[in-house]
């Protein structure tokens, strides 16, 4: 089978199924595994699909934006762990920014050190901090209701008030090329906003978010570094040589 016509095989089967394994196209094409992880990797640098372990999954939506309720409920295990590690980063006497991601929303109970101040954007972020009588500032402005963070001109004005130590940042998208991404471009200003007034950058990205691109560009890879949870060997290739990347495994 010739290769156009193995990519179109695997086009489909993601329209149709979002998800592909490796198997799953080699006994449909009748090539051998070698072959098609070559496709896979051809298609992922044509920004078709994105790689995933044992086969291939779609691309989101550019302004593709799940809800904050609905980004909580996905891979919480891995978020957890993830959260877990960034919390151990944060030390006595630390100013941080805590983004209204929903994995950093997950550091705030792994936070044992109570002598710091955190300064966020994110309203689901308050009950536990305040639970924990940790020193919070809430930044003004818009109150996005998808997402549950405070965006725009009056964010922006509220963050040039601090410097941190620390920031910790949720993204939609990790790409080795187009750096970090998020749908919406008023809230990526805000990240934007808080990395230049850091001294450490934290990106906080289960591997879902690996060779995903949405529209607002945040950073640059080498503006931050990466905690995950599991990459590919051959895509973690692609990062090291430009940044910093911990893989948390428990």
């Amino acid at each position: 089978m010739l290769t156009p016509e193995r990519h179109r095989i695997i086009l489909q089967l993601l329209k149709e199924k979002s998800i592909v394994k490796i198997q799953e196209i080699v006994e449909l094409t009748n090539t051998s595994e070698s072959t098609i992880r070559r496709d896979l990797s051809q298609l992922e640098e044509e920004k078709f699909l994105k790689r995933i372990h044992g086969g291939a999954s779609r691309l989101q939506g550019k302004l593709q934006e799940p809800s904050m309720i609905e980004k909580s409920s996905k891979n919480l295990q891995e978020k957890r762990r993830i959260a877990k590690y960034a919390a151990s980063l944060v030390e006595i006497g630390d100013c941080i920014f805590l983004d209204a991601g929903s994995t950093v929303i997950e550091m705030i109970e792994f936070l044992t050190v109570k002598d710091i101040v955190v300064v966020t954007n994110g309203l689901m972020h308050l009950p536990s901090l305040l639970n924990k009588g940790i020193q919070t500032y809430l930044i003004g402005g818009f109150a996005k209701p998808n997402t549950n963070a405070v965006i725009g001109r009056g964010a922006l004005a509220g963050l040039d008030l601090y410097r941190f130590d620390k920031c910790f940042m949720g993204v939609n998208g990790v790409h080795p090329q187009f750096g970090f991404t998020t749908p919406d471009q008023e809230e990526a200003m805000v990240k934007q906003k808080a990395m230049s007034l850091t001294r450490e950058v934290y990106v906080l990205a289960d591997d879902t978010k690996f060779s995903e691109i949405s529209f607002a560009k945040i950073a640059n890879i080498e503006d931050a570094v990466i905690i995950t949870n599991e990459i590919e060997e051959e895509t973690e290739i692609q990062y090291i040589k430009r940044t910093t990347i911990k893989v948390v495994t428990a």
